[in-house]
């Protein structure tokens, strides 16, 4: 077992961070719109690279949260994607060694999503996508998505789900979305990508789950005959397992022994929620991952070597 306390990381990749540029969140403000409940944070290249060396990440794959940019209306997202993903990109071409990028699209509009997807992995040579569990309501896992997986999966496409609003379901008064209703977000997504078949069809897929997958590691064996499109309880296990989990707002001494018991051990991802989660909780819950006891490899694993095989390009930086 490592020493937590004498390691001095340097290398992580965080697989959860987010980028918020003006133009994003002077869109959002205008609207009156929060994410999870949680004020627009301001975002800058330096306060992310700030925390990063403080927590020791050398790259962060870049991300925009909830509520992404789909607000109702199709040519406004596709407008909005295009600008942050622009933008996400800018960020790389100035620290190329320190940000990577999720591409935003703009589900539910497939075919918009299509165009994006073409222009941010081959112009802008976006890492991945970022798609929210649910796209004002329609989850992921839904045969309307079809399109877009297909072409994800013949991309050999890293996937980051992100937890939204539930569809239907009222805050609980007082408490923020993101505390408890983000969770049971990305465990529905989840289940249902395994039980529709989506898994499947599209194997060659890399699907990370925000925030260790919700519930999805403590509740598994529970939902595990409803993840299979069997309703084998054993094809639902094995299905499940074919996720990434990030460690975000999750390195606690409560979630990381579900999680690790869990997942595949190389299927374990480090993530920080910055700026969403201020720099101190980012310290908090990245501080108590440091602290708790496991295997030098599984540590490794976690800091830099899955996501190091999930982005070969990073294994160039070194």
């Amino acid at each position: 077992m490592t020493d937590p306390t004498t390691t001095k990381p340097r290398n992580r990749v965080d697989t959860h961070h987010h980028v918020v540029s003006r133009d994003y969140a002077a869109w959002l403000r205008r609207q009156g719109i929060a994410a999870g409940g949680l004020p627009i944070p301001d975002w800058s290249p330096e306060a992310a690279l700030a925390l990063m060396d403080e927590r020791g990440v050398g790259t962060a794959i870049l991300s925009v949260s909830t509520p992404g940019v789909h607000l109702g209306d199709d040519a406004e997202a596709r407008a909005m994607a295009r600008d942050v993903n622009e933008y996400a990109a800018a960020m790389v071409g100035s620290y190329p060694a320190r940000f990577g990028f999720f591409a935003t699209l703009c589900l539910p509009d497939v075919s918009g999503s299509l165009i994006e997807l073409e222009h941010a992995l081959d112009a802008l040579g976006a890492d991945g996508v970022v798609l929210l569990a649910n796209s004002r309501g329609v989850y992921l896992g839904d045969a309307s998505f079809d399109p877009l997986f297909e072409e994800l999966n013949r991309r050999k496409a890293v996937v980051f789900v992100h937890p939204s609003f539930v569809p239907g379901l009222d805050p609980l008064p007082g408490v923020p979305t993101f505390i408890a209703d983000f969770l049971l977000d990305t465990t529905r997504a989840a289940i249902l990508l395994a039980r529709s078949g989506t898994l499947d069809r599209y194997p060659d897929l890399k699907i990370i789950l925000a925030h260790a997958g919700g519930i999805v590691p403590f509740a598994a064996y529970r939902m595990s005959a409803a993840a299979a499109p069997s309703g084998n309880p054993f094809d639902g296990i094995a299905r499940l397992k074919r996720f990434y989990f990030d460690t975000a707002l999750s390195g606690s001494p409560t979630a990381l022994p579900s999680l690790l018991a869990f997942a595949e051990p190389d299927h374990v991802v480090f993530g920080s929620d910055f700026p969403y989660a201020p720099a101190l909780v980012v310290g908090a819950f990245t501080g108590m991952y440091e602290r708790f006891a496991m295997s030098e490899s599984q540590r490794r694993s976690i800091d830099h070597g899955a996501a190091r095989q999930l982005f070969p390009r990073l294994q160039e930086n070194e």
